[in-house]
């Protein structure tokens, strides 16, 4: 099952990258299908969404975001789409920090100098407003820049974030994308049986967190979720022991959790043996 994170820069040429590799792997490409699930999930509209990712979102929008919810339930959908059988090419969303440990999956980057993404921006659109081009780039790197800062506490320029790095100033697409299917189908990127486990853990943690956010008694726990081929280990602090079996209850409701181990601890209990 061939999985491929491209990450890209506006003017860089990872569009066409990320389109020529999934064309040549028969796979489908996911970008804009995951903006329409999570403005459900989070109950905005999609141009919502979208304005937040880019950057241009309004004081009352970006007041009004719920950055935790959105992080969460992007989170989930990106692996839920990366993890059905076979394979797929994600562009954004940080899907390169989401997959980054999963061993058959490649994470590429796709840069270039920032003049030359201005100059083909200009001849792209057809338009010699540089000024305006110029804002569009320095608004689009930086709102990347802050969403994978936010979410995942990494520059996501950093090259050992990625298996390859691509310049397009002097490599073309098509030796980025000859690159690329290399790495796919080398044996150090060779889908197994733990590379297998690993991806589906990723995912059954993402959609661990995804369920508790979307339920009311649940929403506001924050506890260490590991998963182990199917074992689950809940570890933290919440503030009941009815909250501690509903954890555990919603937990027991996703899809392929085989066994827990609970040890969340409550408030409650610390409150009891203190006034013991």
């Amino acid at each position: 099952m061939p999985l491929i994170a491209i990450t890209r820069e506006m003017g860089s040429l990872g569009i066409e990258v990320a389109e020529q590799v999934a064309a040549e792997l028969n796979l489908p490409l996911i970008h804009h299908e995951i903006i329409e699930h999570l403005a459900d999930k989070m109950r905005v509209r999609k141009s919502h969404v979208q304005r937040l990712l880019d950057g241009k979102a309004g004081i009352l929008e970006k007041l009004t975001a719920d950055k935790t919810s959105m992080s969460i339930y992007t989170a989930a959908e990106t692996m839920d789409l990366a993890a059905r059988a076979g394979g797929c090419v994600l562009r954004g969303w940080g899907a390169a920090q989401l997959l980054r440990t999963v061993p058959h999956a490649v994470c590429v980057r796709v840069c270039a100098p920032v003049e030359l993404r201005k100059q083909r921006m200009l001849e792209r659109l057809g338009s010699s407003d540089q000024e305006f081009i110029d804002a569009e780039i320095k608004i689009s790197d930086e709102a990347h820049a802050a969403i994978i800062r936010r979410h995942f506490g990494v520059n996501w320029q950093d090259a050992e974030l990625y298996d390859v790095v691509f310049n397009t100033e002097r490599v073309s697409v098509g030796e980025c994308v000859e690159d690329v299917l290399k790495l796919v189908r080398s044996p150090a990127f060779a889908e197994t049986t733990a590379s297998k486990i690993r991806l589906a853990d990723l995912k059954m943690g993402a959609l661990i967190k995804s369920a508790l956010r979307e339920h009311a008694p649940t929403r506001a726990v924050q506890i260490s979720i590991e998963a182990n081929d199917g074992a689950i280990a809940l570890e933290g602090i919440v503030d009941s022991a009815g909250q501690r079996a509903e954890v555990e209850r919603m937990v027991r409701g996703v899809a392929g959790v085989r066994a827990i181990e609970n040890r969340l601890r409550s408030r409650d209990d610390f409150k009891r043996k203190l006034v013991e």
